[in-house]
């Protein structure tokens, strides 16, 4: 008997492919761009590939802002979040949009905690340590045993009425809650207002304009697939570093280690971090910039910091100098105005407002350093620079000076002079001087 052999084709294993989706993503100046993108991307994936096809350099402060037009709210999407996700909880009747933008406060707790929790608002449990460390604190709100408790009071918007109510909160880790009765925290007397894991937290963007709240610091906890605006919990605080302490805590409360791997893992695999090694580093672009000197036969490395310094103030002047000459008509070379040389700077704002200038600001952190330079709209012949430090936005006038013939700018009232704003600016981004801080991240509108 002789056998037959019988092939047997096994079902090939098809790859699974994930399903394409087109996102429309806008920038400061209100260009926008579309993407297509797989349905399991995150926000910073999304970030990275903007930053990717713009050329943009990653300094790991680019984030994707969900804004809700009609409603003035607005959040920072964290960098874990699944961006379809979050589309798929937009309600038709809301224009919401998404925004590419920069963010420096996005994870700057981790570097200076001791600043976003004050201490009149944090209280630890009995048998910690009062005197806590840096690193302590965010062990504390890291842990999955212990957290600390956030209290204070807030103004929060009674449901179906127009009116504000301040009530005495406390933030647990079972949810937010408010007393009945005074400062009160007996169980009795606490009542329970939002919990965190079907709901988002919004900023208000527009102040007391829409809401008609008692103040300008206002946040607002938005369940998933509401209904609208009647489904909103609105709180406001008195103050920016009260609403800051509040929507720090309630994020770290929510997403506890999810926010410390998203601060950690642009920086993993470079230096093997330890858990909570909270030390700020240094990109591997900054790392591998050292100071050259050009002028010999040979090119050599400046070691000498001081030197360094010295070389790159000139190199400064000498490319303002060859850049202020630009050809006319005839081919000669012309200079070019003191006055007008700025306004190709990012950090140059041509005749916007205050409220216009704040806004910037706030959108990108309120870091201390984070600036801007605008036009003085109450003297047209002066120039305003708007500068956070402490959670608040100060404005200094950049006044004029006519000395001899010649223009200059100062800040101090002549003490200081400059021959036009970027040298003004490239100084009090080395020197503190009069201001608060130092320059350190200029606002831009960033195109797409």
């Amino acid at each position: 008997m002789s056998l037959s052999s019988r092939r047997v084709t096994l079902p090939a294993v098809m790859p699974i492919t994930l399903q394409k989706r087109v996102i429309k993503v806008y920038s400061e100046d209100d260009t926008s761009r579309a993407l297509e993108v797989p349905s399991d991307i995150t926000a910073r994936d999304v970030c990275q590939l903007l930053i990717l096809k713009n050329r943009y350099v990653d300094d790991h402060s680019w984030t994707l802002f969900e804004q809700l037009t009609h409603t003035g709210l607005g959040r920072a999407i964290e960098d874990h979040e699944l961006v379809m996700e979050v589309q798929s909880n937009w309600v038709m009747e809301e224009e919401t949009k998404l925004y590419f933008r920069k963010n420096y406060a996005k994870y700057e707790f981790f570097k200076n905690p001791l600043s976003f929790f004050p201490d009149h608002m944090i209280s630890f449990p009995s048998e910690t340590n009062a005197d806590l460390s840096h690193s302590g604190i965010l062990q504390m709100f890291l842990s999955s045993s212990t957290y600390p408790e956030i209290h204070g009071y807030l103004y929060a918007k009674e449901q179906g009425k127009k009116s504000w109510k301040k009530l005495y909160f406390l933030l647990r880790r079972s949810g937010l809650y408010f007393s009945t009765k005074g400062t009160s925290k007996e169980p009795r007397h606490l009542q329970f207002f939002c919990e965190f894991s079907n709901s988002d937290m919004y900023m208000s963007l527009t102040g007391k304009k829409i809401s008609g709240a008692p103040t300008n610091y206002g946040f607002c906890f938005k369940p998933n697939k509401s209904g609208g605006t009647r489904d909103l919990k609105q709180l406001c605080a008195d103050d920016e570093q009260s609403r800051t302490c509040w929507m720090t805590a309630i994020r770290l409360l929510k997403y506890g280690m999810q926010l410390y791997q998203n601060y950690m893992q642009p920086y993993q695999g470079r230096s093997g971090c330890s858990p909570l090694n909270i030390t700020p580093m240094r990109s591997i672009s900054e790392n591998s910039l050292v100071a050259m000197d050009f002028s010999g036969h040979r090119s050599r490395i400046i070691e000498n910091p001081t030197e360094a310094l010295s070389v790159a103030v000139e190199e400064g002047l000498a490319w303002r100098r060859r850049g202020c000459l630009r050809l006319n008509s005839h081919g000669s070379p012309i200079a070019m105005s003191n006055m007008a040389i700025h306004r190709s700077q990012s950090w140059f704002h041509h005749k916007i407002s205050r409220e216009e200038a704040q806004r910037l600001i706030l959108q990108h952190g309120l870091v201390d350093g984070v600036f801007l330079v605008r036009d003085s709209q109450s003297n047209p012949k002066t120039f305003v620079l708007s500068l956070s430090h402490g959670l608040k936005i100060k404005h200094f006038q950049i006044v004029p000076l006519e000395d001899d013939g010649k223009l200059f700018y100062t800040l101090d009232d002549g003490h200081t002079r400059f021959t036009d704003l970027i040298q003004l600016v490239e100084f009090y981004q080395l020197n503190k001087g009069v201001l608060p801080c130092k320059l350190k991240h200029y606002c831009a509108r960033i195109a797409l």
